[in-house]
């Protein structure tokens, strides 16, 4: 299993190492020297407490030893195959020049070792635990690691760079079918799942409302032209709160990065230095300055006044909600109701199975018992920027919890089985440019 992550930092908290002889498959006679090789792959070594150490980390993330002698060979002897692939992809790296920069590796080790130190409660047990484990003191340890890390990522870095070389293999429908039924035991249930369009239907600011906005903005607008600091009038005055303390500041953004279009037009249409007139957006009012501009990419800064919603503005609302809910069981079309009630900043919804246990609490709420065609009842939904907005759910699809149905998922086991035998072709054809000795 080429993709495995090495997660030697698992084994201090279960006294599992390297050099303890007890994780060893209960086939091998006890007197076999620990670190006999087992097989040469290149110039380079691969030692039986490497299999062992293999094994006794996938024990530590939950594997169940075979108690049969057959099947404890058959365990060491495709642990072993694994590591000559991984050897052989390391050298492959090396060979291509491929580099790792210490920060690729250090911060996941450390972090590893933050993690097992974490489940101790002093050092003097930590280290007693790493001794017990055979893995030295805790700077051989942190050392040990990071080396594998090392390895790991240059094995990942060249499966990467082979991968785009590698030829679809054909799968036939008889493979696919057998695939199945070797793995059906092993599959994870299929969750409860759910698709659904949605109307989202925001409060709307008064026209006093909105024209006192407007002329806030327009005299921000003017004492910008006479010279005013833009960086300094966005913090004293602008109501966006993930820009304000930050003078405005947007960053970089490329065109399709997630604003809105009326935004993003005017924004790409500018020249460094410029600023714009005011534009409207379902947000409210803004002021754009451009910073700098580089290859489809602008660095620009904005300023927000947005209309006061008061109560009275939820309530018509909530009304107006009431009222897309009744429409929509009457036979109305949602592409009609979208056009003309749907905040346009909202998503319209959730057209791919989505896990009914990852919602929103207050969309598990409405969802829950409800089947394909049910158009809910108005709900609220939670407005970080403000105040809260009312949600319709029309129910596409409610798949319940259970087991998966070979039909379900038969294009997905054969793009993994055309996967897997393009990648064992691909390693197979590095083996015979390599050196290989297998001694066990």
């Amino acid at each position: 299993m080429i993709k495995r992550f090495i997660v030697a930092a698992a084994l201090a908290p279960f006294g599992i190492g390297a050099q303890t002889p007890a994780a060893a498959p209960q086939g091998v006679p006890p007197a076999l020297p620990i670190d006999r090789v087992v097989a040469i792959v290149g110039d380079q070594l691969v030692l039986w407490s490497d299999v062992l150490t293999s094994i006794n980390q996938r024990r530590a993330q939950g594997l169940q030893l075979p108690t049969d002698s057959a099947a404890q060979s058959t365990l060491t002897h495709t642990v072993l195959g694994e590591l000559v692939d991984e050897e052989i992809l390391v050298q492959k790296a090396k060979e291509m020049k491929l580099e790792v920069t210490d920060a690729d590796i250090t911060a996941g080790a450390d972090r590893q070792i933050k993690q097992v130190r974490s489940q101790f409660g002093s050092d003097d047990e930590y280290r007693a635990e790493l001794k017990k484990a055979g893995l030295g003191s805790p700077e051989e340890y942190r050392k040990s690691l990071i080396e594998q890390y090392r390895r790991q990522n240059l094995q990942q870095k060249a499966f990467a760079e082979l991968r785009k070389k590698a030829k679809p293999v054909n799968v036939t429908e008889e493979d696919v079918t057998a695939a199945f039924e070797r793995s059906r035991s092993d599959l994870q249930k299929r969750p409860a799942t759910i698709t659904f369009r949605q109307i989202v239907v925001a409060p709307k600011a008064s026209p006093a409302a909105k024209a006192k906005a407007k002329a806030h903005i327009d005299s921000l607008v003017v004492e910008i032209r006479k010279g005013g600091d833009f960086e300094q009038i966005a913090k004293r005055e602008s109501m966006d709160p993930g820009t304000r303390q930050l003078g405005g500041d947007l960053g970089w953004n490329r065109r399709g990065s997630g604003l809105v279009p009326e935004f993003e037009a005017m924004m790409f249409a500018l020249r460094p230095g410029e600023v714009s007139p005011v534009i409207e957006t379902a947000f409210g009012y803004h002021i754009i300055r451009v910073d700098r501009v580089q290859s489809a990419e602008v660095k620009a800064r904005h300023i927000l006044i947005a209309p006061v919603i008061d109560s009275a503005d939820v309530a018509a609302a909530k009304v107006e909600a009431d009222t897309v809910a009744a429409q929509w069981r009457r036979g109305v079309s949602y592409d009609t109701l979208v056009a003309k009630h749907h905040d346009a900043t909202e998503e319209k919804g959730v057209l791919q199975p989505f896990p009914r246990d990852s919602l929103p609490a207050s969309y598990t709420a409405v969802v829950t018992g409800a089947k394909a065609g049910d158009i809910t009842s108005p709900f609220q939904l939670a407005n970080p920027r403000g105040q809260p907005k009312y949600a319709v759910l029309q129910i596409v699809t409610a798949t319940d919890a259970g087991e998966y149905k070979e039909s379900e998922i038969r294009d997905q086991i054969r793009a993994q089985l055309s996967d897997e035998r393009s990648i064992r072709q691909l390693l197979d054809d590095m083996r015979k440019q390599t050196y290989v000795s297998l001694r066990m």
